[in-house]
């Protein structure tokens, strides 16, 4: 009988978890034994009801075209459970100059794809407008080394896009820095494009040219989630793993390579396995890994983490009419707000808020506001409440309101970042019987944390000649 240990709980734990426990329940001869510090399993994936409103405290849905969390949802009997995005509401506004101007039609992330709304558009200024026209002339390139995302879309576009687009976007999704962040880890299509076809525009039309075929297929909404809320993965996956290998309030303390396999060692006990999946983040399994090998432990060390917070409130049906139509807005650097961008719940999903409800949730945080980590719930909320009186005019008190703090829970992709992935993985392929899984390596959003634990699995039972994709 096999033994394999998992370090940490999250939604990339559960998911190797889950991997093994179907090729246990075929029987296969393997066991796993789970191990997660904090006293509840899912990481930041939680979910709250109060005053008859689903509230989010983690991530509130996942990208649709990432198929590894519908997958997963289908295979665990929540397929009828999910539901997509209002997109027919789909409207997002930028605060510029202390007001909310609606980005235009046709932007695929931060490029523009049509050209009379984007013309006709009070966000840019002239000179930008002409940039985006010159843009559909923009030469290939094929460049030799990695670089930010800001430096990209200011030679495509300029500094204004970085600003008012690329920056409160990338803000929003990673929770970090146009001028910090890899293009080819972040956006690897748009590297893509520019070295194939020269302009972003051009190549994202003849990326959707080439879908012509599936033209009559109806639009997929862009997010999907659950009726019940995120959680409803977490619950599910839990009931099909084998409640006593799974350890809560239980600390890792270290992880040490023997001649034969692995120990573990948590709190006053320690074991032995065939082989051991780290699903932490990149810091803390630099930590454990330290005496094994200490390169390995040093790049991931190098995999920087930036904190986040948010805070949902809610409002009264005067509210909910007072507010302006769409799922939201994104605030830029230079507006000096400490928020980063805010969602209108109510608009964005269905069964998310009754019809005499507005959800507003907000987020802050991120790569260049650390502090607020430290901030206490009551100055945080104070912040939030103050900001939103001046952009969106709500003066009244919230029904309800929580505030929930993510501290280095969110990996940055900086400059080089796929190189470091790649030393990253030629060592753990010389630790016999490792595999890493988490959002600091090939993606951060739920699917992809999704895949990476079953491919960790996939990893280890591979090795240990158990695995098929059969």
């Amino acid at each position: 009988m096999k033994r394999i240990a998992i370090v940490g709980g999250g939604i990339s734990g559960l998911s190797a978890a889950y991997t093994i426990e179907k090729k246990r329940q075929s029987g296969t001869p393997v066991q796993y034994v789970l191990f997660e510090s904090s006293p509840r399993l899912g990481g930041v994936l939680v979910t709250d009801r109060v005053d008859g409103c689903l509230v989010e405290a983690g991530p509130d849905s996942f990208l649709t075209e990432k198929p590894w969390a519908a997958d997963l949802c289908s295979k665990i009997g929540l397929g009828d459970q999910l539901i997509g995005s209002n997109d027919s509401e789909r409207k997002t506004y930028i605060l510029a100059k202390g007001k909310l101007v609606e980005m235009p039609d046709g932007l695929m992330f931060m490029v523009p794809t049509k050209i009379m709304p984007t013309v006709l558009s009070p966000l840019f200024s002239l000179r930008t407008k002409i940039r985006m026209a010159a843009e559909w002339f923009h030469p290939r390139r094929n460049a030799p080394e990695d670089e930010t995302v800001a430096q990209m879309v200011k030679r495509h576009y300029g500094s204004e896009m970085v600003e008012l687009l690329a920056d409160p976007l990338l803000c929003g999704i990673y929770g970090g820095d146009a001028s910090q962040l890899s293009v080819r880890a972040v956006l690897p299509r748009f590297a893509d494009m520019e070295s194939k076809h020269g302009s972003l525009g051009r190549g994202i039309l003849k990326a959707r040219k080439k879908m012509g075929a599936a033209a009559n297929v109806p639009a997929k909404p862009v997010f999907t989630s659950l009726k019940a809320g995120m959680r409803q993965i977490i619950d599910a996956l839990v009931a099909r793993l084998d409640a006593d290998a799974l350890n809560t309030s239980t600390l890792v303390q270290a992880v040490i390579r023997e001649h034969d396999g692995w120990t573990v060692s948590a709190g006053y006990q320690s074991d032995r396995f065939d082989a051991v999946i780290i699903a932490t983040p990149a810091h803390a399994a630099a930590a454990l890994l330290q005496g094994a090998d200490e390169n390995l432990s040093r790049d991931l060390a190098g995999i920087q983490y930036s904190s986040s917070v948010t805070v949902t409130l809610g409002y009264d049906e005067k509210v909910r009419r007072s507010l302006p139509p769409g799922f939201g807005f994104l605030v830029p650097r230079s507006e000096g707000r400490r928020m980063l961008a805010v969602t209108f719940v109510h608009n964005k999903f269905p069964h998310r808020a009754p019809d005499n409800r507005a959800l507003v949730r907000c987020f802050l945080g991120g790569a260049r506001d650390e502090q607020i980590i430290q901030m206490s719930g009551e100055e945080i909320l104070q912040i939030v409440r103050d900001e939103l009186r001046q952009i969106v005019a709500i003066h009244t008190e919230p029904l309800f309101a929580r505030v929930y703090k993510w501290k280095s829970a969110m990996a940055q992709y900086s400059v080089g970042h796929l190189e470091r992935v790649q030393r990253i993985e030629s060592r753990r392929q010389n630790l016999p019987g490792l595999a890493l899984a988490g959002n600091g390596y090939t993606g951060i959003g739920v699917p992809d944390c999704i895949r990476s634990g079953a491919e960790a699995a996939g990893k280890i039972l591979a090795e240990m000649g158990m695995w098929s994709s059969a």
